[in-house]
């Protein structure tokens, strides 16, 4: 996402660019958790290029890509400095492919809980898009409870 006129390398930090950052942010987090509650998680598309960004994330994670790994996310792995290098290659990849690419988005570590204070990491839209795809993809989402007394609007 650009702005025209807008320089990122001499802005400094602006409290409403901050809070406008985190209102997109929940957003992105709110509607990823009801669309886990509304459709069968294995059906969801999330973006053009699921199949592609599937396959090459196990092709360049493949200690991420099992039911396993998908379930319980470090985030201190993730972001070792060889871990970040990592990262940054494969999310270069998408740069023209993926809308908004290496915007930040919240990401659950721990796949079978909900979103909440303690079960969300700040990661790109990419990592997002990548883990949720395979986790959709390898059924780690599809236990989710169709509970009653659950509200998807409400975040934890």
């Amino acid at each position: 996402m650009s702005i025209p006129g807008f320089d990122p390398e001499t802005a400094g930090n602006h409290e409403e660019i901050e809070m406008q950052f985190a209102v997109k942010t929940v957003e992105h987090l709110e509607a990823y958790q009801k669309l886990l509650y509304a459709l069968p998680p294995s059906k969801l598309k999330l973006t053009k290029v699921d199949d592609e960004l599937f396959e090459d994330f196990k092709k360049t994670f493949p200690e991420l890509a099992t039911p396993e790994a998908l379930s319980h996310l470090s985030e201190a792995e993730m972001k070792t400095a060889a871990g970040k290098e990592k990262w940054r290659n494969f999310i270069m990849k998408y740069e023209k492919i993926i809308p908004d690419y290496n915007f930040g988005t919240m990401l659950r570590p721990d796949a079978k809980r909900d979103y909440d204070q303690d079960n969300s990491m700040f990661v790109t839209r990419t990592q997002f898009y990548a883990i949720e795809v395979a986790r959709n993809k390898l059924g780690v989402n599809d236990d989710r409870t169709h509970d009653a007394t659950f509200n998807p609007f409400a975040i934890r």
